[in-house]
């Protein structure tokens, strides 16, 4: 028996085992890490909402779209097919894309677009993050329903900074419209005047019982006594920052931008477009005699029209003999504060920490190699010879800048033309790094409200620490703008309201703990000074995150050079990146 195949294969297979086990505990990041793969089907969909139904451009013919789970660590492979007469690229929000800008996703800058029946895969990796990030459209005005949360986990056998929560919820809030946004958007650019606002917001999809003919539409957050609930807040909204709050509910603050912050708790929550607050719900330890809404309505800092009217979804705990006991229950309301709150987003802002520990480290950039002063507001253009435009004075039409360059998106992507140099025609480099005339920024309007056109970009050398002072105007209006930077994640080290003084204000920042995102709010009124590491070499996509700025210019580009090492390098393009 001694010599049966049987025992000698045992020892060996034991062998192999305790190697693999060795092998794998040496390398644990790539025995957790996996690849997963995503199909996007870019299909149209007809959704009723306020009585009005309309075909919605969608992923897979959710409105919002799937969710894209992953853990930290994961290869991610979403292959979009476009079955749409439109033009559609998608944009992980967020993500760094570490060397993978070919898949960053905005149109004409990382790529051109996907046409009717092709595809593209993206392909990217997260790498040092974990929260709550999102996807969506960026192209034109196409994200207003093509969007979905995108879910970071910790990695297998590392946990939360915090308690686990019982359950975790997406919650998205967007817009509705009741026509096609892209005939709005076109209308606008087309007349030079402000855009037709939408007809409601939306939580997860539904407006909500505050809008007519939208009770039904309503969406309810089901949950029991006594548990902790995790809720990923997302703001896909177009144009519109929003306020948050449910009733008689207490919410701590835990992450930011997939960044974990310093628990803070808060009543009222202000998101603005592109940016995600993950919070803890602790549920009444007994089931209350009641029902609670959550509201998220506008904060607009500027003049002209916008969507004033508050999505309402409702709380409602689980009842576990009956749900005829529900509908006897009173539903309480929260007051969210004035739509011009300006102080209190100030002082909210101020109250996102990070957690700068050993394990969640924040690594600001302590000595600054480039400094730049960006002004960044609104303009006008000139209306074309023979034409009448409705722009805010004089047959104008409305324009946005930084450093009074008006951004023109060109016909072919500027990360294809930079890597094959060929970007003679293109774009230019010559980006001010500085206002080429200053003015009293947040003071009385200067006479002169005409912006320069023009397709410029920054350039960095890689590793180049970066202090960028963004000071908003009040050329046109003083507004609060959300700035998005592609690429990065850039740590704020301080904000005030006025003109940004560069002798006193400096020795205020704080650079021990500042907090860490990829979007953040120039104040109405005001400056913000963030820093960042220029490690990622690409083309990166700076710009407001309300789609109305954006479409009116208020956006640049920066390009990071190569560094020397093999991973610090773009690669080539992949063979089915989408041709212009």
């Amino acid at each position: 028996m001694g010599n049966s195949p049987r025992s000698t294969v045992l020892p060996s297979m034991a062998a192999l085992q305790l190697l693999c086990f060795f092998f794998f505990s040496l390398v644990p990041d790539f025995a957790a890490a996996i690849t997963r793969q995503y199909t996007f089907n870019i299909t149209h969909k007809n959704f009723t909402r306020l009585c009005h139904t309309r075909s919605l451009v969608t992923v897979n013919g959710q409105f919002p779209g799937p969710r894209l789970v992953a853990r930290e660590g994961d290869q991610v492979l979403v292959k979009v097919v476009n079955h749409v007469a439109e033009n559609i690229t998608i944009h992980w929000h967020g993500v760094r894309q570490l060397t993978t800008g070919w898949a960053d996703g905005p149109a004409y800058v990382t790529q051109c677009p996907i046409q009717t029946g092709q595809a593209y895969t993206y392909n990217f990796t997260i790498t040092g993050q974990r929260g709550t990030l999102l996807w969506h459209a960026h192209i034109s005005w196409l994200r207003s329903s093509l969007y979905g949360p995108i879910i970071i986990l910790p990695k297998l056998n590392e946990s939360y900074p915090f308690k686990k929560p019982y359950k975790e919820i997406p919650i998205l809030f967007g817009e509705w419209f009741n026509v096609d946004p892209e005939a709005v958007i076109a209308q606008a650019l087309q007349t030079g005047a402000g855009p037709n606002v939408s007809d409601a917001y939306t939580i997860n999809g539904l407006p909500g019982p505050l809008y007519n003919c939208s009770a039904k539409d309503t969406y309810k957050l089901k949950v029991k006594p006594g548990k902790t609930y995790l809720l990923r807040l997302i703001n896909a909204a177009l144009n519109d920052e929003l306020f948050f709050s449910i009733a008689n509910h207490t919410l701590t603050v835990v992450e930011a931008d997939a960044v974990y912050v310093k628990p803070f708790e808060a009543d009222t929550l202000l998101i603005s477009p592109g940016q995600t607050t993950n919070v803890l719900l602790k549920t009444k330890p007994h089931l209350p005699n009641a029902t609670f809404y959550m509201f998220a309505g506008p904060y607009f800092s500027g003049m002209g029209s916008f969507d004033n009217s508050t999505t309402a979804g409702v709380l409602v705990y689980k009842h576990p003999s009956s749900n005829n006991h529900l509908k006897k229950l009173p539903t309480l309301k929260p007051t969210l504060p004035p739509i011009n709150a300006t102080g209190f987003v100030a002082n909210f802002t101020k109250k996102f920490r990070s957690l700068a520990n050993a394990k969640f480290p924040a690594n600001v950039p302590q000595t600054v190699d480039r400094k730049f002063f960006f002004t960044v507001g609104l303009g006008t253009n000139p209306c074309p010879k023979n034409t009448t435009c409705q722009g805010p004075n004089n047959n104008t039409k409305f324009a946005a800048s930084i450093n009074n360059v008006s951004f023109v998106l060109p016909s072919v992507a500027l990360l294809q033309s930079y890597f094959f140099g060929q970007s003679n025609g293109v774009f230019t480099s010559d980006f001010p790094q500085n206002p080429t005339i200053p003015f009293n920024y947040t003071g009385t309007p200067p006479n002169n409200t005409m912006v320069s056109n023009g397709t410029k970009a920054v350039v960095l050398t890689f590793n180049t620490s970066v202090e960028l002072v963004m000071q908003g105007t009040s050329i046109v209006a003083a507004e609060s703008h959300p700035l998005h930077l592609h690429g990065f994640n850039f740590f704020v080290v301080g904000q005030g309201f006025g003109n940004y003084d560069p002798n006193k204000d400096p020795s205020n920042f704080n650079l021990v703990d500042p907090m860490e995102r990829n979007t953040a709010g120039v104040p109405a009124g005001g400056w913000i000074a963030i820093r960042f590491l220029a490690d990622n070499p690409g083309v990166w996509f700076m710009h407001c995150h309300l789609d109305v700025h954006t479409s009116w210019g208020l956006r640049m580009a920066w390009i990071v050079l190569d560094g020397p090492q093999p991973n610090q390098k773009i690669p080539p393009p992949p063979s089915d990146l989408p041709k212009c």
